[in-house]
């Protein structure tokens, strides 16, 4: 598959939905670290929490992320019109779900900064197969190839501030797994009976 905007606007319902019915309930479940265990193909995934521009509505929204030092990076793929970019535009205070925890944060573009191409790079390698499927190659692209290949990309610094404690902290349907399994063991003993 070619990198092409018309392309790339016409996957956005798919990896929404992808999102939606997939990715978001699997982190609260208490899976987010499975989803990271193989960086190289399911890339590197983080969860972020915003609040809807118009709405006040809280959102959630997986994105692939690179860690440099104590920020996250992150890109909007889908451009300025990306839904959870322009929410933290309008509302920069965050939250960061990641593998290891949730972070308070604040989101900053930083699509302008010198070393754009660098981070972009990171965050695209961090996608695993998702970047070499729309065509970008960013571990053998230069400079100048990743630059045009992304032009409407946006670049999102996060900088985690606090660490969210206590059962806010936590997933929140992670109470499934215990009642499931009390619950298939009860049907068995049952079946088992009779």
């Amino acid at each position: 598959m070619t990198h092409d905007p018309e392309s790339l606007q016409q996957l956005r319902p798919i990896f929404s939905r992808m999102n939606r019915v997939l990715m978001v309930p699997m982190w609260r479940l208490g899976l987010g670290q499975a989803l990271n265990a193989w960086p190289p193909i399911g890339g590197r995934m983080l969860v972020l929490a915003h609040i809807g521009r118009r709405s006040g509505t809280r959102y959630l929204s997986p994105l692939n992320y690179a860690k440099v030092d104590r920020d996250v990076y992150v890109t909007a793929g889908f451009g300025p019109r990306t839904d959870w970019y322009r929410n933290v535009l309008a509302n920069p205070e965050v939250t960061v779900w990641l593998p290891g925890g949730r972070w308070h944060a604040r989101a900053t573009d930083v699509t302008d900064s010198a070393d754009r191409v660098d981070l972009l790079r990171k965050v695209l390698i961090g996608s695993g197969i998702v970047a070499p499927m729309l065509g970008i190659h960013p571990r053998t692209m230069s400079d100048s190839e990743l630059d045009a290949a992304c032009p409407g990309y946006r670049l999102v610094r996060m900088t985690p501030r606090t660490r969210v404690r206590g059962p806010e902290g936590r997933s929140d349907l992670v109470w499934v797994w215990p009642v499931g399994g009390a619950g298939l063991f009860a049907l068995w003993r049952w079946r088992r009976a009779h």
